[in-house]
Formats: structure tokens, C-alpha cells, sequence
């Protein structure tokens, strides 16, 4: 009988849509399950019974652990109530009887990233689509190696004749022992079921969106970095903001919008280090770091951000932020970002240095404005409102001189010609 798992590597039970003893159907949802940052549903690419639920919501399980067991028929249900009981058993009991059957590996289907083919949609991976639509692949003509015929990232650089960096591929899960019933699995990290009130002496273990962050940031650590700085008068900029603040456009947007209209300039900007050379990315697509109200940030993505008009731009990133925070967020939404913004100047800092995102070439820290006394072109003192604004960028394919140029081009843009943005 075959074996039921997600391709998830971190993950929580989140809700089971199914009690034990329902009938479940092909392609019908069985489970919540929460991944790094985003909740999805799993569904079964098998009918039959769910015979017992192993991994309750709220709780979490190990790589390859089984969570629930399906059963073909309503007579094998009690029989596989009975193997999930020896599953559980202690590594030191008895091994499985030889003669217990051998299961398939099948993978279930998760939103954002389906194992197999749905009404006839070609399938593919979150990366495999952002890589064929920058490689200009057709996605249509390619067989997936991936499970199930998905196609994956490779598949793509295949086609295309190119050789792209891959990223780190978890450790293989341990397989569990063979069961005569279909097991749904998933990888998430153990994390408690809500944040526990911190204490004096006490470790509060990390959620999975925390431990992701952990885990990019480590990756940075590995890309030679540099740093650059500008300060940017923003009249202008808030004189616009005040005028269009009450058709629904944040100070985000507007910043967002700029930027990409800027990056037009200066494609390097936006680009990737791939091995030994420099991935160009068709898109402008702009990241935003947001923080989570139960910690760890998300970068939600506004896509193709110059093409839209500002108030659009707007309407988007509200829905964005929305979404990413009832953690509703496909991972293409959060995940496919050519370059990103942070900025803590709404919370009053003045200046910071922001880490480099893993497979980006820059990220750009936006400051507090402040009004400031400075000394006018006329050689008279004046009062001007100015932000700090400092860049991130890989020194491996960017030089301190495309970063400034890049600054020079952003600082006019918000001084001279803000009212641009809104045409």
C-alpha cells in the first residue's frame, strides 16, 4: 500500500479537514500543514479511509515521520489503527514482521507546490516557473523528473543549456518502517503549538519562520558584502505622499515604486550571482521585509513593481501584507524577489545596515526622515527633511561605483521628479 507525504522539509500540523473512519477521496484535502511560511492543504492522490490521525493539530513530527494512516478499505482500518501503534513503538521493540508489504513513496499535492498534474496544467516547482519565465522556456515541452513528473529547477536549466547554482538540499528523511496502509507525512520542525511566555532562565524553542530566517541569514555569511550610504532629501517625496495618502498609497508603495522605476537604469542592481557568472533577472521584482506579529520576517513580493501604476502598487501590497500575515502567502509570493527593501525607518531608526538575502544581488536600507539644517546651493542655512538610505550588495558582481550610481539615480528621482511616480 502506498505511503501519503508532503515535500515539505518543516512544517505543523495545523488542522485535520478529515476525522478518523471518513472516506477520503482522490485529490481531496485531508490536512493543514504549516511550511516555513505559509500554511497549506495537503491532498491525497489516493482514495480509502482515514483509519487513524498519529500526529494530532498543534502538534509536529519529525523528517519522515507518519502523521496518519489511510487505509484502502473499512476492513483494514482496524489493522491499520493496530500498525500505528507498533509505529509509534520505542526504537528498541521488535522490528516489523518481514513479511509486512512494501510501501510506495507517493507525494501529495500542496498549494504552491503540486506533485502532479491538475485539469491539465503543467506542473512545475515555484523556482522552475520563475527560472523558465527568465530563461524564456517553454514549460509545456519539458518532462518533469521531479515526483510525479513534476518539472523542477534542473529540468528547466537543462532545457535552456544553462548551469545554475542550486540551492542546499535537506538531508534525505530516515524512511519509516513498512506499514500495510498509506501514510501521510510531514517534516516540520518541533516547535510548540503557540509561543510560550518568556521567563528568566528559560530557552523558548524558535518557530518554523524564525528557524528560517536562521537559516538564510546563515547562507549570507558565505556572500563578500559591501556597504553604501546616501542621504536623500524627501520634500518632495512627503509632499507627494500627502496628496495621494488618501487614495489608499502607503509610504511602501511609494518608496517600492521608485525604486523598481530606478532599477530600470541599472539591471546589475537586481541581478544574481550564479557559479562563475551573473544571472540577469527579467523581472523587477521588489521584496519588502515584513515582521511577523509571532516573530521572524516575511518578504512578500511586488512583481513586475515598475509596470504598475502606484495605486495599483498599493492595492497589491495591502493584499500582500494581508495575506502573509493570516499566512495565506504561495511561496512564489514571498520567495521570488530580485530586490529587497527594509525599512525600519517607520520605526523612528535613522540609520541601518540590512544582511543580504540568499540569491539576491542587493537589499536596501531605508531610514527615518527627519527634518535636518543644512546649508542651500545659495550658501544660506535652510531646513530640509532628509533620509539615510544604505546599501547592501554582492561584491561579486557589483562594484561600489554601480551601487553609488544606482543612489545617485534614486536620491534624484525622490528630489527632482517624485510626482513621476503617479503617472
Amino acid at each position: 500500500m502506498p505511503a501519503l507525504s508532503s515535500t515539505m522539509t518543516e512544517g505543523k500540523i495545523v488542522s485535520w479537514t478529515k476525522s478518523p473512519g471518513d472516506k477520503v477521496e482522490k485529490g481531496e484535502t485531508v490536512v493543514v500543514v504549516e511550511s516555513d511560511k505559509a500554511d497549506m492543504d495537503v491532498e491525497s492522490f489516493y482514495e480509502g479511509y482515514l483509519a487513524t490521525i498519529v500526529t494530532q493539530a498543534g502538534e509536529s513530527a519529525p523528517v519522515g515521520a507518519a502523521i496518519a494512516l489511510l487505509a484502502e478499505t473499512e476492513a483494514e482500518i482496524e489493522l491499520a489503527k493496530q500498525q500505528a501503534t507498533s509505529t509509534a513503538a520505542p526504537a528498541d521493540s521488535p522490528a516489523a514482521p518481514a513479511a509486512a508489504p512494501e510501501p510506495v513513496a507517493v507525494a501529495a499535492s500542496t498549494n504552491g507546490s503540486s506533485a502532479a498534474a491538475k485539469n491539465g496544467r503543467t506542473v512545475a516547482s515555484p523556482r522552475a516557473r520563475k527560472l523558465a519565465k527568465d530563461l524564456k522556456v517553454n514549460l509545456e515541452t519539458l518532462v518533469g523528473t521531479g515526483p510525479h513528473g513534476r518539472i523542477v529547477a534542473e529540468d528547466v536549466e537543462t532545457a535552456a543549456g544553462k548551469t545554475v547554482t542550486k540551492p542546499a538540499v535537506p538531508a534525505a528523511p530516515t524512511p519509516v518502517p513498512a506499514v500495510p496502509a498509506r501514510v501521510a507525512a510531514v517534516a516540520p520542525t518541533p516547535r510548540p503549538a503557540a509561543p510560550a511566555p518568556t521567563q528568566p532562565g528559560q530557552i523558548q524553542p524558535m518557530n518554523t519562520l524564525q528557524t528560517a530566517v536562521v537559516r538564510n541569514m546563515m547562507a549570507s555569511l558565505d556572500v563578500p558584502v559591501f556597504r553604501v550610504g546616501y542621504t536623500i532629501t524627501t520634500d518632495a517625496l512627503d509632499k507627494l505622499y500627502k496628496q495621494v495618502k488618501s487614495k489608499g498609497v502607503t509610504m511602501t508603495a511609494l518608496l517600492a515604486k521608485a525604486v523598481a522605476v530606478t532599477l530600470k537604469k541599472h539591471p546589475l542592481l537586481y541581478s544574481s550571482y550564479v557559479e562563475n557568472g551573473i544571472h540577469f533577472n527579467a523581472g523587477i521584482n521588489v521584496a519588502v521585509a515584513v515582521a511577523m506579529e509571532d516573530g521572524g520576517l516575511i518578504t512578500p513580493v511586488l512583481k513586475n513593481a515598475e509596470q504598475q501604476d502606484l495605486y495599483s502598487l498599493s492595492r497589491s501590497w495591502k493584499d500582500l501584507v494581508d495575506r502573509a500575515r493570516s499566512k495565506q502567502l504561495q511561496p512564489d509570493e514571498y520567495s521570488s524577489g530580485t530586490f529587497t527593501l527594509s525599512n525600519l525607518g517607520m520605526f523612528g531608526v535613522d540609520t541601518f545596515d540590512a544582511i543580504l538575502p540568499p540569491g539576491q544581488g542587493s537589499i536596501l536600507a531605508i531610514g527615518a526622515s527627519r527634518a535636518n539644517v543644512v546649508a542651500t546651493d545659495d550658501g544660506m542655512l535652510g531646513v530640509r527633511r532628509q533620509m539615510q538610505v544604505n546599501i547592501t550588495c554582492d561584491h561579486r558582481i557589483i562594484y561600489g561605483a554601480d551601487a553609488a550610481a544606482f543612489l545617485r539615480d534614486l536620491a534624484k528621482l525622490i528630489e527632482t521628479d517624485a510626482q513621476s511616480l503617479t503617472l
